[in-house]
């Protein structure tokens, strides 16, 4: 079928690389950037103008594109493959190898715990599985090829971000989604991951006070893991495959927490996305940004929606364990029920289910709510990849400081 696909020169090499990785030389044309938010007669300029790439006036190129007979070259594409990076890098001192680290991209800019070969064994500890079995795929463009990665590369990824054989199903939990944290778009993505089931207390998760705050070991570790292994799996390169124009420092963390089913009114997250209560899963989401925080009944959260319009037209609201408390009071039982008359209330012009969801994470230290304008995406479950004798924990495990909270949540934090 003939042909002439249009994006705007500031894409050019992004998607002629496209056409190559998948063996589909299509004939692209390229109008100037930007054309969002210009004038008509600036568009109109651009069309009976030339294609700033090639030269080519840019009505005649697409009348080509459309009319010319194919090349062999395009009968016959050759696909382009990368090759794999090797398993092992050259001996050298530590200062030279995390400057090799850094200067290559492989991290997220902060000091890495050097993955040598006796630290990622004792990570692969932390699963049964053969390091050489392929956890997935990934790219954090659909315009490259998707690389695969196996269990080892994911327990290396573990090891930089500095995680502890615990914590490695989690991290492989998330290797499998096939997801990355931080996927390539013009916009700026953040990302977003809840645990459910035992494991957030089997791991020291902070689902409670301060869960989103940088004061816990495991939040922190899994969450920059995300981030590592979108860097590495994901191959992120800046103006190549990743065009985030300002970026997103949630990007670090990647808001990781648990969430805390133990003060919740309500059925766990992952229950009412059809998971049994002690399933372990990581629950996936992703927006943009916290567009707003706030307190008080139902019509607040109304209230809230209305006056913000997320870009993807969804919302999900991250309560204080007292915020669904104080709606179970208002009647709402059941927050998908809350979710479905918060939608009709609003009447979107494109109403769809999961548009809004609830995340019960806090100390009950005030009735305070997030609304963020992440979607729902994903739900992974854990327990595959956790040994059959448990989970592996050090004799003594690392913990950070942990909040110690009263029956009137006015306690702080103990040592």
């Amino acid at each position: 079928m003939p042909t002439a696909p249009i994006v705007t020169a500031r894409f050019a090499e992004y998607v002629q690389r496209d056409s190559r990785t998948h063996g589909m030389y299509l004939r692209w044309s390229f109008p100037p950037y930007p054309v969002g938010w210009v004038s008509r007669e600036t568009i109109r300029g651009y069309i009976q103008g030339n294609d700033p790439v090639t030269g080519v006036p840019l009505t005649q190129e697409i009348i080509m594109a459309l009319t010319q007979p194919l090349t062999e070259e395009e009968k016959h594409p050759r696909i382009e493959k990368r090759p794999e990076h090797p398993r092992l890098l050259p001996p050298d001192t530590e200062e030279n190898l995390h400057r090799l680290f850094l200067e290559n991209g492989w991290t997220d800019g902060l000091p890495i715990v050097l993955p040598t070969e006796e630290r990622v064994a004792e990570m692969l500890t932390g699963t049964d599985h053969a390091p050489d079995e392929v956890v997935g795929m990934m790219s954090v463009t659909t315009h490259e090829e998707r690389l695969k990665y196996t269990v080892e590369k994911v327990a290396v990824i573990a090891v930089m971000a500095g995680a502890r054989p615990e914590h490695f199903p989690v991290i492989l939990a998330l290797a499998a989604s096939g997801r990355p944290s931080m996927p390539s778009s013009t916009t700026s993505w953040g990302s977003m991951m809840v645990v459910n089931g035992p494991i957030r207390n089997e791991i020291g998760m902070n689902c409670g006070l301060g869960a989103l705050s940088p004061v816990n070991y495991a939040n922190s570790v899994i969450g920059r893991a995300w981030t590592l292994m979108s860097i590495n799996f994901g191959d992120v390169r800046p103006g190549i495959t990743f065009t985030a124009s300002t970026g997103n420092n949630i990007n670090y963390n990647n808001m990781c927490c648990g969430e805390n089913e133990e003060l919740s009114v309500w059925a766990p997250f992952h229950v009412r996305k059809g998971y049994k209560p002690n399933e372990n899963t990581v629950s996936l989401f992703r927006g943009w940004s916290i567009l707003t925080g706030g307190m008080g009944p139902g019509q607040k959260l109304i209230d809230t929606m209305k006056r913000m319009s997320p870009f993807g037209g969804s919302f999900t609201f991250v309560v204080d364990p007292l915020v669904a408390k104080n709606l179970k009071k208002e009647g709402w039982d059941d927050p998908e029920k809350l979710a479905e008359s918060l939608v009709d209330e609003m009447n979107p012009r494109f109403k769809r289910p999961g548009m809004v969801n609830f995340v019960v994470v806090g100390g009950e230290m005030n009735p305070l709510y997030l609304c963020t304008d992440y979607s729902y995406f994903q739900t992974v479950s854990i327990d595959p990849w956790i040994p059959k004798s448990g989970v592996r924990k050090d004799p003594r495990p690392l913990r950070m400081p942990v909040p110690v909270m009263c029956k009137d949540g006015s306690c702080g934090i103990s040592h």
